[in-house]
């Protein structure tokens, strides 16, 4: 998987690329990022890569011919498998479904947009997929494109185990359930006994009851796609009877 980011701050990027997983999937050749700096594409002795918008208003906007031509000289415009994305608050939302399409994916090209925005016609000439990482905004499309490079790499063969993907939050369809580990105890806690048992089966309902009880109380608006079907409600009905949950405390 290359990953191709355009930038006029590569600065930001030097420490995030050069740790923990994104370092050893480099390292491994599973993954490559080239950081690119757009200022190199400019005309003018300034290096601008920025003007007034036309019609008025505050603040400067990102020019069309620096972003266009530094991408077209790194992704040719008949590049296969490529998925060109300019990070933007007014793009579609970035979701885990949307990182599994990406990882399909033989390239990415990510334009960091800065300012007030970017001309719109870099979108037009070239057929850009305009992506927000939230509905919020930042001062410029860098730690997006880095939420993207992060998202999608974890999800190439051989980056991280697969059985970490498939029941974290997102994946299943709700959020994962709690966790635990070493200490047994600590400040008087201890972890559910049903994790102790040995039973997989009875692990597994329960794991899945806790990851619906935190998508209902956390994020209900996932819920129509993580509702289980009619006998799956059943059979967690029957495990409650099974299984014992520590019970909540006031400080929980």
């Amino acid at each position: 998987m290359q990953f191709d980011i355009f930038t006029i701050f590569p600065g930001m990027f030097t420490g995030f690329l050069t740790e923990s997983i994104l370092k050893r999937a480099q390292e491994q050749g599973l993954i490559e990022i080239t950081v690119h700096d757009i200022r190199n594409w400019s005309t003018d002795r300034h290096r601008s890569v920025d003007d007034y918008p036309y019609g008025g208003g505050a603040g400067m906007v990102m020019m069309a011919p620096p972003i266009v031509e530094a991408v077209e000289s790194i992704i040719p415009p008949e590049s296969g498998n490529t998925e060109l994305i300019l990070l933007s608050a007014s793009g579609e939302r970035f979701t885990q479904s949307l990182a599994a399409e990406l990882a399909t994916r033989d390239a990415i090209g990510l334009i960091c947009g800065r300012y007030e925005g970017v001309d719109e016609r870099v979108v037009e000439i070239l057929g850009a997929r305009e992506v927000s990482i939230g509905d919020y905004v930042l001062t410029g499309g860098e730690l997006p494109a880095a939420v993207v490079v992060d998202a999608v790499s974890r999800l190439v063969p051989g980056v991280i185990q697969h059985e970490s993907t498939v029941s974290e939050s997102h994946s299943a369809g709700f959020l994962e359930y709690p966790q635990y580990t070493r200490p047994f105890s600590y400040r008087g806690r201890t972890p559910p006994e049903v994790l102790l048992s040995g039973h997989h089966a009875r692990i597994e309902a329960w794991r899945r009851d806790e990851g619906l009880r935190r998508t209902r109380e956390r994020r209900p608006d996932l819920l129509p796609s993580a509702e289980p079907d009619e006998p799956d409600c059943s059979a967690r009905d029957d495990s409650r009877d099974r299984i014992s949950i520590r019970p909540k405390s006031d400080t929980d």
